[in-house]
């Protein structure tokens, strides 16, 4: 009976103990303190390929000393400055509005504060691209005066934006909310067919007897968008001008943009007092005579603010080539696609490396990635013609789930606000980057490393430097 007593005692012992041990072992993890964040001269957000990182910032200790030590070295320079920059952001299509004004008012309101606001939680997007009238990403083409077969409308009576009020505007007028100062570029795929040569959504051409009232189309939208309390920034007379087979699309030659925008376009917003910006081109880097041959037209020269490009065939290097020829003018970056489904990895260090970084280190003023958004089978699209395999920057099922334009966007326009500068900083190491100076004068570089390996460096600024690392294809953001 003493046996039993004792041996149950000691069980009873050895439970408590093991008991007191598991409360004090719970308990301690409970109580762990949160990890502080270090001190640091220099803020990083980093996103890898693996989507283990996504635009996180690190907790890590980057302060300039006078170390040295023989890892590649990216030097700042702001003393060395190009061109201001308008801002980093998407194509809103009309499908785009339509996902997410469809959105639970409460999800769509969270939605656009994350995209727009100048807040932690938000990625700050300050420049975004609409179609005037339907783009292949809308569910059907349409202008703003359609008309019945054998009809026209040369006084323009029967123009409306009213196909807009339904999803677009209504989007649009929360961001202008959010974002008074956003800046909005508006391109057309097409006029209306009873202006075009083949009286189709698909190809043909302006009819140079409409050029006046094209122009006045275009003055009419601008004024019934700022009506609703949008204001258009910029135009680009036509959207791919080169590609006739997109539905809707039209085809404009050099010499014929040139033409309309000397005769008709440009007087017109003149008289009418249009400040809205024309930019011609708004198609492929392969082209880059397209744009010179337009700007070589004085009278035509006079009306243009600049040529925006995209980059689904030549090399980025060919927005320098045009800003060479024509150093008063500006350069811009306004479309790239994500093609479904995404490489995430090398989609990443392609778009910031190229985009990001090689646009704007090519005089680019801004880089926007198409489209903002899609459903999981990358609708809506037109029929024959709409492209059917466009990744949006999110996805909407209706759950929202972020894509890699979302995080190459991103990268740029968290940190790098309207009216920033970009700065002079040397590549090296096959490390790709580009520098900012903001206008609180913040400096900020973006970096991809396109090495196969973790690649270490130095950033250099004021004779000082700091040391990061990076997995291969990793792309950071560096703010001092």
């Amino acid at each position: 009976m003493k046996t039993i007593f004792n041996t149950c005692l000691l069980a009873s012992m050895l439970f408590a103990s093991c008991a007191c041990k598991k409360n004090a072992s719970t308990t301690s993890q409970h109580n762990k303190p949160e990890t502080l964040p270090v001190k640091s001269e220099v803020g990083f957000w980093l996103t890898k390929g693996d989507q283990s990182q996504l635009l996180s910032k690190q907790n890590v200790a980057l302060n300039f000393s006078e170390t040295t030590n023989a890892n590649p070295t990216i030097e700042v320079d702001p003393s060395t400055t190009f061109q201001e920059i308008d801002g980093f952001g998407y194509t809103l299509t009309g499908g785009s509005a339509s996902l997410i004004n469809a959105l639970p008012a409460a999800e769509k309101d969270k939605l656009i504060q994350e995209l727009f606001a100048v807040a932690d939680d938000a990625i700050s997007v300050n420049y975004i691209r609409i179609s005037i009238g339907g783009s292949d990403l809308s569910a059907y083409p349409f202008t703003y005066n359609d008309l019945a077969d054998g009809e026209t409308d040369e006084s323009l009576a029967k123009f409306s934006i009213a196909k807009e009020q339904t999803d677009l505007i209504p989007i649009l007028k929360k961001i202008v909310a959010i974002n008074p100062k956003i800046k909005i570029l508006g391109s057309p795929w097409t006029a209306p067919i009873w202006m075009k040569s083949n009286k189709s959504f698909i190809g043909g051409n302006l009819k140079p007897e409409y050029y006046q009232t094209y122009a006045k189309y275009l003055v009419k939208y601008i004024q019934a968008m700022k009506a609703e309390g949008i204001v258009i920034d910029a135009i680009t007379p036509q959207n791919e001008p080169l590609h006739p087979g997109n539905n809707p699309s039209m085809y404009m030659s050099a010499l014929d943009q040139a033409n309309f925008i000397k005769t008709a376009l440009g007087p017109i917003f003149k008289s009418s007092g249009i400040e809205t910006k024309i930019i011609i081109y708004d198609h492929n880097a392969d082209k880059p005579e397209y744009p010179i041959t337009i700007l070589n037209d004085a009278e035509a020269k006079k009306y243009i603010d600049g040529s925006a490009f995209h980059l689904y065939a030549g090399p980025i290097s060919a927005l320098t080539q045009v800003r060479n020829a024509h150093p008063d003018k500006n350069i811009y970056f306004t479309e790239q696609w994500v093609g479904g489904p995404s490489n995430f990895g090398e989609d990443l260090k392609w778009h910031v490396s190229t985009l990001i970084i090689g646009a704007t280190r090519n005089w680019s003023r801004n880089v926007l990635e198409w489209n903002l958004a899609a459903d999981p089978n990358y609708n809506p699209h037109t029929d024959k013609g709409g492209c059917t395999s466009c990744l949006g920057a999110i996805t909407i099922a209706p759950a929202i789930s972020r894509n890699v334009a979302y995080y190459v966007i991103a990268h740029a326009s968290k940190f790098v606000p309207t009216g920033s500068v970009r700065i002079a900083s040397n590549i090296t190491n096959n490390l790709q980057n580009v520098a900012f100076k903001t206008p609180d004068g913040k400096r900020v570089l973006i970096v991809c490393n396109n090495n196969n390996s973790e690649t270490t460096f130095n950033i250099k600024f004021n004779g000082k430097v700091v040391t990061s690392a990076l997995d291969k294809g990793a792309v950071a953001t560096y703010v001092w």
